[in-house]
Protein backbone atom coordinates (compact mmCIF):
# COMPACT_ATOMS: atom_id res chain seq x y z
CA UNK A 1 0.00 0.00 0.00
CA UNK A 2 0.62 3.61 -0.35
CA UNK A 3 2.97 5.00 2.37
CA UNK A 4 2.18 9.19 3.30
CA UNK A 5 4.09 11.47 4.82
CA UNK A 6 3.44 13.53 7.69
CA UNK A 7 2.47 16.54 6.17
CA UNK A 8 0.16 14.44 4.09
CA UNK A 9 -1.09 12.47 6.75
CA UNK A 10 -2.17 15.20 9.34
CA UNK A 11 -4.26 16.69 6.10
CA UNK A 12 -6.01 14.17 5.70
CA UNK A 13 -6.51 13.17 9.54
CA UNK A 14 -7.60 17.11 10.00
CA UNK A 15 -9.72 17.13 7.09
CA UNK A 16 -11.65 13.55 7.86
CA UNK A 17 -12.25 14.77 11.53
CA UNK A 18 -13.38 18.07 10.43
CA UNK A 19 -15.64 16.99 7.98
CA UNK A 20 -17.69 14.60 10.22
CA UNK A 21 -18.26 16.71 13.43
CA UNK A 22 -19.34 15.08 16.71
CA UNK A 23 -18.33 11.90 15.42
CA UNK A 24 -16.18 9.58 17.38
CA UNK A 25 -13.45 8.05 14.78
CA UNK A 26 -11.70 5.13 15.95
CA UNK A 27 -8.06 5.17 15.42
CA UNK A 28 -8.00 2.18 13.48
CA UNK A 29 -9.75 4.20 10.65
CA UNK A 30 -6.89 6.33 10.58
CA UNK A 31 -4.35 3.29 10.39
CA UNK A 32 -6.18 1.55 7.63
CA UNK A 33 -6.90 4.55 5.15
CA UNK A 34 -3.40 5.77 5.73
CA UNK A 35 -1.58 2.60 6.38
CA UNK A 36 -0.03 3.39 9.24
CA UNK A 37 0.77 2.20 12.70
CA UNK A 38 -1.17 3.96 15.40
CA UNK A 39 1.76 5.15 17.21
CA UNK A 40 2.21 7.22 14.29
CA UNK A 41 -1.17 8.46 13.94
CA UNK A 42 -1.32 9.22 17.38
CA UNK A 43 1.58 11.59 17.05
CA UNK A 44 0.08 13.07 13.78
CA UNK A 45 -3.06 13.76 15.69
CA UNK A 46 -1.06 16.00 19.02
CA UNK A 47 -0.38 17.72 15.84
CA UNK A 48 -3.95 18.44 14.61
CA UNK A 49 -5.13 18.71 18.05
CA UNK A 50 -2.41 21.32 19.04
CA UNK A 51 -3.07 23.15 15.75
CA UNK A 52 -6.66 23.72 16.10
CA UNK A 53 -6.60 24.84 19.73
CA UNK A 54 -3.96 27.47 18.76
CA UNK A 55 -6.17 28.94 15.81
CA UNK A 56 -9.08 28.33 18.00
CA UNK A 57 -10.74 26.86 15.41
CA UNK A 58 -12.43 24.16 17.94
CA UNK A 59 -10.93 21.39 19.82
CA UNK A 60 -10.23 17.48 19.43
CA UNK A 61 -11.48 15.20 22.22
CA UNK A 62 -10.37 11.82 23.23
CA UNK A 63 -13.07 8.99 23.67
CA UNK A 64 -11.81 6.15 25.80
CA UNK A 65 -12.94 2.64 25.77
CA UNK A 66 -13.47 -0.50 23.21
CA UNK A 67 -15.83 2.01 20.89
CA UNK A 68 -13.89 5.14 21.41
CA UNK A 69 -11.06 7.19 19.53
CA UNK A 70 -11.27 10.61 18.73
CA UNK A 71 -13.95 13.04 17.30
CA UNK A 72 -13.96 17.35 16.29
CA UNK A 73 -15.62 19.63 18.15
CA UNK A 74 -16.62 22.85 16.24
CA UNK A 75 -15.52 26.18 17.54
CA UNK A 76 -13.85 29.97 16.22
CA UNK A 77 -12.22 32.43 17.79
CA UNK A 78 -13.53 35.61 19.15
CA UNK A 79 -12.00 37.75 16.93
CA UNK A 80 -13.40 36.02 14.07
CA UNK A 81 -16.91 35.81 15.41
CA UNK A 82 -16.54 39.57 15.60
CA UNK A 83 -15.20 40.33 12.17
CA UNK A 84 -18.17 38.63 11.04
CA UNK A 85 -20.80 40.06 12.79
CA UNK A 86 -19.40 43.59 11.86
CA UNK A 87 -19.19 42.54 7.98
CA UNK A 88 -22.85 41.29 8.30
CA UNK A 89 -23.88 44.52 10.78
CA UNK A 90 -22.55 46.26 7.02
CA UNK A 91 -24.39 44.48 4.29
CA UNK A 92 -27.76 44.78 6.72
CA UNK A 93 -27.47 48.57 6.95
CA UNK A 94 -27.85 49.04 2.98
CA UNK A 95 -31.03 51.25 2.87
CA UNK A 96 -32.28 49.26 -0.23
CA UNK A 97 -33.19 46.54 2.46
CA UNK A 98 -35.70 48.41 3.95
CA UNK A 99 -39.37 47.22 2.45
CA UNK A 100 -42.81 48.89 3.40
CA UNK A 101 -43.90 47.90 6.65
CA UNK A 102 -40.70 48.68 8.04
CA UNK A 103 -39.04 45.50 7.06
CA UNK A 104 -36.01 44.56 6.67
CA UNK A 105 -34.91 42.26 3.64
CA UNK A 106 -32.70 39.32 5.03
CA UNK A 107 -33.64 36.59 1.92
CA UNK A 108 -30.49 36.65 -0.47
CA UNK A 109 -28.68 37.07 3.54
CA UNK A 110 -30.34 33.36 4.73
CA UNK A 111 -29.42 31.58 1.23
CA UNK A 112 -25.67 32.87 1.22
CA UNK A 113 -23.27 29.99 2.01
CA UNK A 114 -20.44 32.00 3.36
CA UNK A 115 -22.99 34.04 5.87
CA UNK A 116 -25.04 31.00 6.79
CA UNK A 117 -21.63 28.88 7.67
CA UNK A 118 -19.79 31.46 9.36
CA UNK A 119 -23.56 31.93 11.32
CA UNK A 120 -24.17 28.47 11.72
CA UNK A 121 -20.54 28.31 13.42
CA UNK A 122 -20.99 30.48 15.92
CA UNK A 123 -24.38 29.02 17.23
CA UNK A 124 -23.27 25.47 17.02
CA UNK A 125 -20.24 26.64 19.07
CA UNK A 126 -22.59 28.15 21.79
CA UNK A 127 -23.91 24.55 22.38
CA UNK A 128 -21.38 22.48 21.26
CA UNK A 129 -20.91 21.26 24.83
CA UNK A 130 -24.41 20.17 25.20
CA UNK A 131 -25.63 16.91 24.31
CA UNK A 132 -28.03 18.02 22.01
CA UNK A 133 -30.10 15.59 20.06
CA UNK A 134 -32.12 17.28 17.06
CA UNK A 135 -32.00 21.01 16.14
CA UNK A 136 -35.68 21.92 15.41
CA UNK A 137 -36.22 25.36 13.12
CA UNK A 138 -39.83 26.46 12.09
CA UNK A 139 -40.43 26.74 8.15
CA UNK A 140 -39.07 28.57 6.21
CA UNK A 141 -36.14 31.00 6.25
CA UNK A 142 -34.45 29.86 8.91
CA UNK A 143 -33.82 26.12 6.92
CA UNK A 144 -30.56 26.83 5.90
CA UNK A 145 -29.26 28.46 9.38
CA UNK A 146 -30.50 25.27 11.30
CA UNK A 147 -29.06 23.08 9.18
CA UNK A 148 -25.94 24.87 9.03
CA UNK A 149 -26.04 24.31 13.21
CA UNK A 150 -26.62 20.62 12.83
CA UNK A 151 -24.45 20.06 10.49
CA UNK A 152 -21.98 21.58 12.54
CA UNK A 153 -22.95 19.19 15.69
CA UNK A 154 -23.47 16.55 14.23
CA UNK A 155 -27.12 15.68 14.75
CA UNK A 156 -30.43 15.96 13.00
CA UNK A 157 -32.50 18.87 11.72
CA UNK A 158 -36.16 18.34 12.20
CA UNK A 159 -38.57 21.38 10.74
CA UNK A 160 -41.81 22.38 12.47
CA UNK A 161 -44.50 23.29 9.77
CA UNK A 162 -46.71 26.09 9.71
CA UNK A 163 -49.57 23.73 8.01
CA UNK A 164 -49.49 19.89 8.50
CA UNK A 165 -49.31 17.84 5.38
CA UNK A 166 -50.02 14.47 4.37
CA UNK A 167 -46.76 13.55 3.22
CA UNK A 168 -45.38 13.81 6.99
CA UNK A 169 -48.25 11.13 8.20
CA UNK A 170 -49.65 11.45 11.79
CA UNK A 171 -48.81 14.85 12.85
CA UNK A 172 -48.98 16.44 16.88
CA UNK A 173 -50.42 20.01 16.21
CA UNK A 174 -50.61 22.97 18.47
CA UNK A 175 -51.72 26.55 18.83
CA UNK A 176 -50.10 29.18 19.57
CA UNK A 177 -50.10 33.09 19.95
CA UNK A 178 -47.69 35.49 17.99
CA UNK A 179 -45.75 37.70 20.56
CA UNK A 180 -45.94 40.51 17.94
CA UNK A 181 -49.57 40.65 16.62
CA UNK A 182 -51.72 38.60 18.83
CA UNK A 183 -53.09 36.39 16.06
CA UNK A 184 -53.26 32.64 16.88
CA UNK A 185 -51.23 30.48 14.89
CA UNK A 186 -50.26 26.54 13.97
CA UNK A 187 -47.42 24.65 14.05
CA UNK A 188 -47.04 21.33 13.62
CA UNK A 189 -44.53 18.16 13.46
CA UNK A 190 -44.71 14.93 12.46
CA UNK A 191 -44.50 11.96 14.98
CA UNK A 192 -42.07 10.07 13.58
CA UNK A 193 -39.54 13.30 13.69
CA UNK A 194 -38.75 13.02 16.72
CA UNK A 195 -38.36 10.51 19.86
CA UNK A 196 -39.95 11.02 23.36
CA UNK A 197 -37.45 12.70 26.03
CA UNK A 198 -35.02 13.89 23.42
CA UNK A 199 -32.98 17.43 23.95
CA UNK A 200 -33.18 19.81 21.39
CA UNK A 201 -32.13 23.49 20.51
CA UNK A 202 -34.05 25.86 18.42
CA UNK A 203 -32.59 27.86 15.95
CA UNK A 204 -34.05 30.92 13.73
CA UNK A 205 -33.24 33.46 11.34
CA UNK A 206 -35.41 36.59 13.22
CA UNK A 207 -36.99 37.08 16.84
CA UNK A 208 -39.78 39.58 17.46
CA UNK A 209 -41.38 38.74 20.44
CA UNK A 210 -41.10 35.40 20.56
CA UNK A 211 -44.15 33.93 20.19
CA UNK A 212 -42.89 31.57 17.48
CA UNK A 213 -40.36 30.01 20.29
CA UNK A 214 -42.55 29.84 22.65
CA UNK A 215 -44.59 28.05 20.30
CA UNK A 216 -41.81 25.53 19.82
CA UNK A 217 -41.72 24.82 23.73
CA UNK A 218 -45.08 24.27 23.75
CA UNK A 219 -44.98 21.25 21.23
CA UNK A 220 -41.50 19.72 22.32
CA UNK A 221 -43.09 19.07 25.50
CA UNK A 222 -45.83 17.14 23.81
CA UNK A 223 -42.92 14.87 23.23
CA UNK A 224 -41.65 15.03 26.62
CA UNK A 225 -38.40 16.80 24.98
CA UNK A 226 -36.48 19.00 26.55
CA UNK A 227 -35.35 22.49 24.79
CA UNK A 228 -31.69 23.28 26.01
CA UNK A 229 -31.39 26.70 24.51
CA UNK A 230 -31.96 28.65 21.17
CA UNK A 231 -29.97 30.54 18.67
CA UNK A 232 -31.23 33.60 16.70
CA UNK A 233 -29.33 35.56 13.71
CA UNK A 234 -31.48 38.82 14.62
CA UNK A 235 -32.99 40.02 17.65
CA UNK A 236 -35.36 42.46 17.21
CA UNK A 237 -34.76 44.81 20.42
CA UNK A 238 -36.74 47.26 19.55
CA UNK A 239 -39.10 45.10 21.53
CA UNK A 240 -38.05 44.60 24.31
CA UNK A 241 -40.67 42.50 26.30
CA UNK A 242 -40.11 38.74 24.82
CA UNK A 243 -42.03 35.44 25.59
CA UNK A 244 -38.70 33.81 26.51
CA UNK A 245 -35.73 34.67 27.71
CA UNK A 246 -32.89 32.01 27.47
CA UNK A 247 -31.38 32.66 23.99
CA UNK A 248 -28.29 33.35 22.30
CA UNK A 249 -28.46 35.94 19.37
CA UNK A 250 -25.80 37.45 17.23
CA UNK A 251 -27.32 40.86 15.70
CA UNK A 252 -29.33 43.31 17.83
CA UNK A 253 -32.29 45.22 14.76
CA UNK A 254 -33.26 48.15 16.64
CA UNK A 255 -35.28 49.98 14.76
CA UNK A 256 -34.95 51.93 11.31
CA UNK A 257 -33.12 55.32 11.71
CA UNK A 258 -34.34 58.81 10.88
CA UNK A 259 -31.61 58.25 7.84
CA UNK A 260 -33.78 54.87 7.39
CA UNK A 261 -30.91 52.74 7.61
CA UNK A 262 -31.42 49.47 9.97
CA UNK A 263 -30.44 49.74 13.12
CA UNK A 264 -27.70 47.07 13.78
CA UNK A 265 -24.90 45.93 16.13
CA UNK A 266 -23.51 43.05 17.47
CA UNK A 267 -25.96 41.08 20.27
CA UNK A 268 -25.70 41.63 24.21
CA UNK A 269 -26.55 38.26 24.20
CA UNK A 270 -23.50 37.32 21.87
CA UNK A 271 -20.86 34.58 23.02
Amino acid sequence: MEKFTRNQRVAAITKMLIENPNKVINLNTFTEILNAAKSTVSEDLVIVKDTLNRLSMGRIDTISGAAGGVKYVCGISNEEKMDFVEELCIILRNKDRIIPGNFLYMTDVMSNPYIIRKAGLILASAFNDKKVDYVVTVETKGIPLAYEVAKMLGVQLVVFRRQAKFTEGSTVTINYVSGSNGRIQNMSVSKKAIKENSKCIFIDDFMKAGGTARGIIDLLKEFNCELLGMGILIDNVAIPKKLVNDYVSIVDFNGISPEGNAVLMPSKKFK
